[in-house]
């Protein structure tokens, strides 16, 4: 019994490895084939990584940190520089006091300076060739209005209460 089961799992084993490479031989044919839609989508997403970068660029730049990354990138240099001759402490002093800008330095605050000059330049008072209108005023004048003098009194009104209705109905 036991050489039965032993030469029927070997079977099976046999039969299940051609499946299996069958199986990746037609998986590995129809991962390389790649369809119009497959291409159009993929495309799709690429072009958009493609627009949300360009996006930021353009903000980042919007808002001037291509002046702030120019300069980081200068005071790297500079403490680099500096480093060589004196300490890290010393070299640190040197690059932030202000009195040994090296070429890049001069070059972000001359871009810094020319972007000052075209926003005063744009700064010029304009005139307003538009008319202002007058305020609607649509609250209507108020109206004293006679109310008719009424006396109600309690003890006029002789109808009693209601009565509940029957719990029965209700439930």
């Amino acid at each position: 019994m036991a050489a039965g089961t032993a030469a029927a799992s070997a079977g099976s084993v046999k039969c299940f490895a051609e499946i299996r490479t069958r199986s990746v031989t037609d998986v590995r044919a129809t991962q390389n084939k790649l369809t119009w839609q497959q291409c159009v989508s993929s495309l799709v997403i690429v072009l958009g990584f493609i627009a949300r970068g360009v996006t930021i660029v353009a903000l980042c730049c919007a808002i001037g940190l291509q002046w702030l990354a120019l300069q980081s990138i200068a005071w790297t240099a500079m403490i680099l520089d500096y480093s060589k001759d004196a300490s890290l402490c010393h070299a640190i002093a040197k690059t932030f006091d202000g009195a040994h800008p090296c070429s890049l330095c001069h070059v972000v605050n001359a871009g810094k300076n020319s972007e000052k000059k075209s926003d005063r330049q744009l700064a010029t008072p304009k005139i307003d060739i538009i008319c202002v209108s007058r305020t609607a005023c649509f609250l209507r004048p108020f109206l004293p209005f006679e109310y008719a003098a009424r006396d109600f009194p309690s003890c006029s009104i002789r109808r009693s209460p209601p009565v509940p209705p029957p719990r029965s109905l209700l439930s």
